[in-house]
């Protein structure tokens, strides 16, 4: 077993609102390895994205700690690169320009930051692109700038926030898989929010599946398959439907709480096949 890389420990997040507060997350208990791909699924609302600012320190636990590497994650930091489902490039930079901009804040020499973006440019085939600019992108290939510009900097995890969740299906294929070259050959850990079943069977060590509000871990389950998956194969199928099965009972959770907020009957139906 490799070393953890990051130890969430007792994590509870509240938003207030006036006089109203959400509990976002609740008691998560979790510890992520060296160079292990975890994806977190869950139903839209159940904390996934707030527990990934939590690691990233974007966004700090009401109680509870996090830890990164051995030290208190109380802030972002280099050791922790983001990807984003909207890319966040700018605008009026070119792709090279772009991926480049990180290293200049480091105010690394020129010649260094030049092999770097070309190297960078290559391994995510994007040397004919170097001179464009994002508007002239394909989503596809905005989310390799935006990867690549995460890689330059070289930290040790990467955490994905629905990267690929505005794709069309086979250019998240195509990136899912280049995703799953880069970590096999960079041996990064990845952390990776993901709404897509599919997705986070055919890609990670382990998916987290979370709870509807409050977000709690339901159940950890372990993808024991090697790569490359075949999505048809028996033993994806059956993980599949087992994912899909306590997904399901959150949605359904959450459809039965949205009709006692709106002041509407529950069923006994939907009380029989609500989730303690």
């Amino acid at each position: 077993m490799q070393a953890p890389h990051v130890i969430i420990k007792n994590v509870d997040k509240v938003f207030s609102s006036g006089d109203k507060e959400v509990i976002a997350l609740k008691e998560i208990n979790l510890t992520i390895y060296n160079g292990e791909f975890v994806a977190i699924l869950g139903p839209s609302g159940c904390g996934k994205s707030t527990l990934l600012n939590a690691i990233a320190g974007f966004s700090l636990p009401t109680s509870g700690r996090v830890y990164a590497n051995g030290a208190e994650v109380t802030r972002p930091g280099p050791d922790r690169g983001m990807v984003f489902q909207e890319y966040a490039l700018f605008p009026w930079m070119t792709v090279a320009e772009n991926i480049a901009f990180g290293l200049e804040i480091k105010k690394l020499p020129k010649q260094i930051i030049k092999e770097k973006v070309d190297a960078l440019l290559a391994k995510l085939q994007l040397l004919d692109f170097r001179d464009r600019f994002p508007k002239d992108l394909s989503g596809g290939m905005k989310q390799r700038v935006a990867i690549a510009r995460v890689l330059a900097l070289d930290p040790p995890m990467m955490l994905m926030d629905e990267p690929f969740g505005a794709l069309d299906a086979l250019t998240r294929r195509t990136m899912q898989d280049e995703l799953l070259r880069i970590w096999m050959e960079l041996k990064k850990t990845v952390i990776f929010v993901t709404h897509g079943i599919e997705e986070s069977i055919y890609l990670a060590d382990r998916v987290v599946v979370m709870t509807y509000r409050p977000g709690t871990i339901k159940q950890i389950v372990p993808v024991e398959l090697s790569r490359p998956r075949e999505v048809s194969s028996p033993r994806f199928i059956y993980l599949q439907k087992e994912i899909t099965s306590l997904v399901m009972e959150e949605q359904m959770r959450f459809r039965n709480e949205e009709i006692r907020d709106s002041g509407g009957n529950v069923s006994a139906r939907d009380e029989s096949e609500q989730v303690p």
